[in-house]
C-alpha cells in the first residue's frame, strides 16, 4: 500500500519518497529510492545448470556495469538495447564458482549495487573433442574437410552444433555433417560439391563447449579453437580407361604421366570385386615414403595374398588406396590396369607427387565398375549437397567469412 500511495503522490509532482516496493522477477523488493537489481542464479546457490547461464536485470532504473568472474577471469555478456537486462553470452562452466557483481542507476542518479556468488553442478559425465583434422597450421587442399572427433554419443546435436564454429579469410559456405566413424561421434564440415574453399585462405576453428549441455547430466567442460591454412587447389584427375593422370594447379595442367589402375578378378562374399580401384571423388589423406602393403581381409597363405614395401605412397581411401611407385610390369603403366587396386605410377612422379600434394587435395577417379562409398576414407564429396546439409542437426548452410 505504500508503493501504490507514493506513486500517486510522484504523479502530482512529490520530490521524494521515503521507500517503495518494486517486483523483479516476480520478487518484491523495497528500497530507499534505488533501482532494483535482481541476479539469477541467486546468491549462494548450488548444483546449477551449466547452461542456464547468468541474467541480471534492473527495475526503475538501468545498469551501469556487470561483472561476472570466474578463476581470476570474466566472462562476456551484452546489455538489452535500453540497459535493463544483461544476459552472459556463453554458458558457464561446470564444477565452478563465479561471482556477479551488479551496479545500477536510478532516474534520479542513484546508484545501487548486487552481488551474487554461486556454484555450478559437477556432470555425471563430460564432453570432450579428441582430436581435430586438420592439425593445427597444416597447410592443406582445397577440399579438406573439418573432422571433430567426441569422447561419447552426442544426444543434442543442435545444440552442439551451434557451438561449432568455421571462420575463413575468404568468402566460402558449408555445412555440418554428423555420422559415427570407426565407432567414435563425428561432425564433419565441408564446402558443397565442385565449390571447395578458395585457394591460399586461412581457416579458423572454435568449439565452444565448455557449459553446454550435449545430453542427460553431460556437458562440454571446455572450449577449443585451431587454425590453420588452405594451399594451392590441388585437382587431379586419373582415366581407368586412358590410363593416364593429369595434374592441375590453380587450375591450369602442370604434369601428367602414364598410370595402371586395379586387375579386378577379387570378388568377396559382399559381391565386390576389391581390386578394382574406386571411381568418385577422392582425398588424399596421408603420404608414405615406404608404405607396408597386405590385402584386408585375407591372411598369409591365401588366394591373392601379398605383402609389399612399397615406396612414394599418398593414401586417397581406407579400403588401401594408393597413388604409388609402380613395382611390377612396367608395360602396364599407360596401357592396361595390373595393379590390386592401387594407381601405380612411375618412381619418379610419384616421389614427386607424395612431395608436393596436400592432405585433402581432390582426386577424381573415372572409369572403373566400382564407385567409392562416401564413407570409404574422406569420400564425403560423393555425397550430394543436398543429402549433406540434411546431414546437419540444424540443417543449414553457413557463411564462413569473418
Amino acid at each position: 500500500m505504500v508503493a501504490a500511495v507514493c506513486g500517486v503522490v510522484l504523479l502530482a509532482g512529490c520530490s521524494s519518497t521515503p521507500e517503495k516496493a518494486t517486483k523483479v522477477d516476480g520478487v518484491e523488493r523495497t528500497t530507499a529510492g534505488a533501482a532494483a537489481i535482481s541476479i539469477s542464479p541467486r546468491n549462494a546457490a548450488t548444483g546449477v545448470a551449466p547452461d542456464k547461464g547468468v541474467v541480471v536485470r534492473s527495475a526503475d532504473g538501468t545498469l551501469d556495469d556487470v561483472k561476472v568472474s570466474y578463476q581470476g577471469q570474466e566472462i562476456p555478456g551484452e546489455f538489452s538495447p535500453d540497459r535493463t537486462a544483461w544476459k552472459a553470452s556463453d554458458p558457464l562452466a561446470p564444477s565452478a564458482e563465479y561471482t556477479v557483481t551488479a551496479t545500477a542507476r536510478n532516474p534520479d542518479g542513484k546508484v545501487s549495487t548486487e552481488t551474487s556468488t554461486f556454484k555450478t553442478l559437477k556432470p555425471a559425465k563430460n564432453l570432450q573433442i579428441i582430436d581435430i583434422t586438420p592439425m593445427p597450421g597444416e597447410k592443406v587442399g582445397v577440399g579438406m574437410p573439418v573432422i571433430v572427433k567426441f569422447n561419447r554419443t552426442v544426444t543434442d546435436k543442435k545444440a552442439v552444433e551451434r557451438m561449432l564454429v568455421v571462420k575463413t579469410t575468404k568468402a566460402s559456405r558449408g555445412a555440418w555433417f554428423w555420422t559415427v566413424m570407426n565407432g567414435v561421434q563425428t561432425a564433419i564440415f565441408r564446402p558443397p560439391n565442385g565449390k571447395y574453399w578458395p585457394a591460399n585462405t586461412k581457416i579458423a576453428f572454435a568449439a565452444k563447449l565448455k557449459g553446454v549441455r550435449s545430453g542427460k547430466g553431460i556437458y562440454g567442460i571446455r572450449n577449443y579453437k585451431q587454425i590453420w591454412k588452405i594451399g594451392d587447389a590441388h585437382y587431379i584427375v586419373a582415366s581407368a580407361k586412358t590410363h593416364r593422370l593429369r595434374v592441375y594447379k590453380n587450375k591450369k595442367l602442370i604434369t601428367s604421366w602414364p598410370i595402371s589402375m586395379g586387375s579386378g578378378g577379387d570378388v568377396w562374399p559382399d559381391g565386390i570385386d576389391h581390386q578394382v580401384t574406386t571411381s568418385g571423388y577422392h582425398l588424399t589423406m596421408a603420404h608414405s615414403k615406404l608404405e607396408r602393403m597386405r590385402p584386408p581381409g585375407k591372411k598369409k597363405g591365401d588366394p591373392g595374398w601379398y605383402d609389399e614395401k612399397v615406396p612414394w605412397a599418398t593414401r586417397i581411401s581406407a579400403s588401401g588406396e594408393y597413388i604409388h611407385q609402380n613395382m611390377d610390369d612396367p608395360s602396364c603403366l599407360g596401357n592396361r590396369n595390373c595393379s590390386h587396386g592401387c594407381v601405380r605410377s612411375p618412381a619418379d612422379k610419384a616421389k614427386w607427387f607424395m612431395n608436393w600434394s596436400y592432405r585433402g587435395d581432390i582426386v577424381k577417379i573415372t572409369g572403373t565398375s566400382r564407385p567409392l562409398a562416401w564413407n570409404n576414407g574422406w569420400g564425403f564429396y560423393q555425397l550430394s549437397w543436398k543429402a549433406w546439409v540434411k546431414g546437419s542437426a540444424l540443417k543449414r548452410v553457413v557463411s564462413t567469412r569473418v
